[in-house]
C-alpha cells in the first residue's frame, strides 16, 4: 500500500510540474509580426485588376482626381487631372491602366507630376489615355502608387468606376481642296475631293464644312492637297432649302483675300463639298449675312 501511495504521489507531483511550466511557457502560433509587415490581403479576378485592402493610408487621404467622378460616362482621349502627395510619384510619374468590366487592359498610361515631386505634400498631375471604343458598358480606372522595391506593403490603388458610351457610328464624307499635283495647270477652280472619316451627325453637310475649314492633314499635304481658305474661319449659319445650301461665314474669310484665282478657289472648296450632299444643286456664300461685296478678286 505504501509503494502505491508513494507512486501516487509521484505523478501527481509531476502533473503540477507540467502544469506549471505550461504556464510559464505558453507558444504563441499566431502571426504577430506588426499589422504594415504583413503582406496585403489581395482579392485578384482572373488576367484582371488586383483589390488592395491593407492597413496602409487610406488610397483617398494620399491621391485625388478633380474632373473625374465614379460611374462618369469617358471618351478617348480620356483627359485625367489631380493631386497625389509626392510619396505617390517615383520619378515625378505613376502608372494609370484601365480594364473593362471582363478584367481585360485596353489601355495605360503614365501620369506627370506638374510640380516639384519631392515633397510629402500633394502634387498636381495630368495623364491622358487613349483606347478604342469599348464593347463593354462599364469598367475600372486604377491609379497606382509607383512602387520601385516590389515590396506588396507599398503598393496602394485608387480604384475609380467609369461607364462607356457606346461606340458612336462613322460614316465617310468628302472635302473638296486644290493639287496642283492632280492639276499642274493650276487652273484656281478645279478642285479635288479627299475622303474624311467622320462620326456620323444628321447635319453632314455642317461637319463636312467644319472638315474643310480645318484644312489639310499631313498625309493629305503629301499627296498634293492644298487649302486656300483662311486659318480659323468660323461658320455663322448653314441652311439648305429647295435646293440651295445658304453658307454664312465671319469676315475671316476674306482677311487678305485678293486676285480672282484665290476668289475662284476658295469659292470652289466651299461649293464643291456642299454639293456632294443630295438636295444641294447651288451654294450661296455670304460674309456676316452679306453676299454682294465678298470675296472680291
Amino acid at each position: 500500500m505504501k509503494k502505491i501511495f508513494i507512486i501516487s504521489a509521484i505523478i501527481i507531483l509531476a502533473a503540477i510540474i507540467l502544469i506549471t511550466a505550461l504556464k510559464i511557457y505558453k507558444p504563441n502560433y499566431l502571426d504577430i509580426r506588426p499589422a504594415d509587415s504583413r503582406p496585403a490581403d489581395q482579392t485578384v479576378a482572373p488576367d484582371g485588376p488586383v483589390q488592395t485592402a491593407d492597413s496602409n493610408p487610406e488610397p483617398a487621404d494620399l491621391i485625388t482626381i478633380s474632373n473625374l467622378s465614379p460611374n462618369q460616362i469617358i471618351n478617348s482621349p480620356l483627359i485625367i487631372e489631380g493631386e497625389a502627395r509626392g510619396s505617390w510619384f517615383f520619378e515625378a510619374s505613376f502608372p494609370i491602366k484601365l480594364y473593362d468590366e471582363n478584367n481585360n487592359l485596353i489601355a495605360q498610361a503614365i501620369a506627370q507630376a506638374q510640380g516639384n515631386w519631392m515633397t510629402d505634400t500633394f502634387v498636381p498631375f495630368k495623364a491622358e489615355l487613349n483606347f478604342n471604343n469599348s464593347t463593354s458598358t462599364s469598367g475600372i480606372l486604377i491609379l497606382e502608387k509607383d512602387n520601385p522595391s516590389g515590396l506588396s506593403e507599398n503598393d496602394s490603388q485608387l480604384l475609380v468606376p467609369v461607364k462607356f458610351s457606346p461606340a458612336a457610328e462613322k460614316t465617310k464624307i468628302k472635302v473638296y481642296f486644290n493639287n496642283n499635283a492632280l492639276d499642274p495647270e493650276i487652273s484656281c477652280n478645279e478642285v479635288f475631293p479627299a475622303e474624311r472619316e467622320i462620326i456620323k451627325t444628321p447635319a453632314l453637310a455642317r461637319a463636312a464644312l467644319t472638315e474643310l475649314l480645318a484644312g489639310t492633314t499631313p498625309l493629305e499635304n503629301k499627296a498634293g492637297y492644298i487649302s486656300i481658305i483662311n486659318p480659323g474661319v468660323k461658320i455663322r449659319s448653314l441652311t439648305i432649302e429647295n435646293g440651295v445650301a445658304k453658307a454664312d461665314f465671319d469676315e475671316q474669310l476674306e482677311v487678305g483675300v485678293g486676285g480672282s484665282c484665290k476668289v475662284a478657289a476658295i469659292r470652289a472648296q466651299i461649293s464643291e463639298t456642299l454639293k456632294q450632299f443630295p438636295g444641294v444643286d447651288d451654294v450661296i456664300i455670304s460674309i456676316n449675312g452679306r453676299t454682294e461685296d465678298i470675296l472680291q478678286p
